[in-house]
């Protein structure tokens, strides 16, 4: 609910507890399912006889397809409400998995090659269309778990419930992380993508029993990829925390989902019985842990602030510490301390950047501005894999790929932070009543 509504459109708290709790069931199976996968996908450019190029591709493949159905996706939950879509989009996310075990299962016909991208097999073609498909359910997953818990806070209770919200999914996808690695080194891949095959149908069988629908929609105006220049000039404010968005989503979905593993495998990190996939799992799934639990805290407190925005800068910092301490001491102990401070950065920004986006945007252009913040998000997640890998085997290596990180998140303090801060809309829409 935005703040301009009606004193009959306001949400109780135990309304709202039941309403987040909801979404947050179905978004944690659909975490988990997502992070079951993620320790061994890099890891399958041998398998799939595919070139590092073609493996990034399938990386990226659900960020690109997601890209392009954000807008529509938004457009379609402000017509018509979040509950269907987003149950749909939960099933949509169910056949990728499913789709993994196809490919692994495909024989290795080679199709061709293509300049730029080597040797294209037919498995590789397989998880490329799985990957598409998990793109196109999750932008309504996200978009109507955002227009949801908007619709029901005002901006003196929103903080904590996006807090919630991404902290249940922060949690989930650590879970599948840590499950998907021990599972990959203990059984093999395909019973990895089987579990989490099952927990994404999980996730839409959840939602279909206790996802409720509190905002029918009302809307009737479309959107599509190209409008969004023009819904920036609309909301100008939207571009700067979306640059934000973007480069949390570049820097941790993009860089570090995608070469921790092979940057255990090059170091040689070990630890007990696990090897690479094991080691990036686990690490990961430490860093998301961290990152859910300073979600839900800094939820909490930038309801207590003036201003969101102050959140971001000490935020912003511990992702450049984490990132120069992962460049500068490859070992097993500072991998997990900077995961850490990259996990505990990305939670005091990621919900303090959401939250106001929602102070911000009416309610019946929720779907839309949702929409328009996950395209900047998605620029981020599919230019990431395919810079990644070419960064660290060809072009810097690893550490200086991750100084560039550094470098990149810490810029946010001049192009985010900073303009936030100084704007009046910003801080007045925070501000508690005396």
């Amino acid at each position: 609910m935005t703040d301009d509504a009606t004193p009959d459109d306001t949400y109780s708290t135990g309304e709202i507890r039941t309403v987040a709790l909801a979404v947050i069931a179905g978004i944690f199976f659909g975490g988990v399912a997502t992070g079951v996968a993620f320790p061994t996908l890099p890891l399958l450019d041998e398998r799939l006889v595919i070139s590092t190029v073609m493996l990034s591709v399938i990386l990226s493949a659900n960020r690109i397809a997601r890209l392009f159905m954000n807008t529509p996706a938004g457009t379609v939950i402000d017509r018509v409400g979040a509950r269907t879509p987003m149950i749909l989009g939960l099933f949509t996310q169910a056949l990728a998995p499913f789709g993994y075990i196809a490919g692994l299962r495909t024989p290795p016909i080679i199709l061709g090659t293509i300049p730029g991208f080597g040797e294209v097999s037919l498995p590789g073609v397989v998880f490329v269309l799985a990957r598409t498909f998990w793109g196109l359910g999750s932008a309504f997953v996200f978009i109507g778990a955002f227009a949801t818990i908007t619709y029901v806070t005002t901006s003196e209770n929103r903080g904590r419930w996006v807090g919630y919200m991404r902290g249940g999914q922060s949690l989930g996808f650590p879970t599948g992380l840590i499950l998907g690695g021990l599972l990959t080194d203990v059984a093999s891949m395909e019973i990895a993508f089987f579990t989490a095959g099952i927990l994404a149908l999980i996730a839409g069988t959840v939602a279909t029993f206790v996802l409720p629908d509190v905002h029918a929609g009302a809307d009737t105006r479309s959107a599509k990829l190209g409008e969004v220049p023009a819904l920036l000039r609309g909301q100008p404010t939207v571009l700067l925390i979306g640059f934000g968005n973007f480069t949390v989503r570049f820097l941790w979905g993009g860089i570090i989902l995608s070469t921790l593993a092979r940057f255990a495998d090059f170091h040689g990190l070990e630890l007990a019985v696990l090897e690479a996939a094991g080691i990036s799992g686990v690490v990961m799934g430490v860093g998301v842990l961290t990152m859910g639990g300073t979600t839900v805290g800094t939820g909490w407190i930038s309801d207590m602030v003036s201003d969101r925005t102050l959140l971001t800068v000490p935020a912003f910092l511990s992702m450049g510490a984490g990132f120069l301490l992962i460049a500068y001491v490859p070992t097993i102990e500072s991998l997990f301390g900077a995961l850490v401070l990259i996990g505990a950065g990305m939670g005091a920004a990621a919900p303090a950047m959401l939250a106001i986006l929602g102070d911000l945007t009416p309610g019946d252009e929720l779907g839309r501005m949702g929409g328009v913040y996950q395209v900047l998000g998605d620029v981020g997640l599919s230019l990431g894999p395919l810079i990644a890998l070419p960064a660290v085997d060809s072009w810097f290596g690893y550490q200086l790929t991750y100084v560039l990180c550094a470098v990149l998140v810490c810029s946010c303090l001049l192009i985010v932070s900073l303009p936030l801060l100084r704007n009046p809309d910003v801080t007045t829409s925070t501000a508690k009543a005396d």
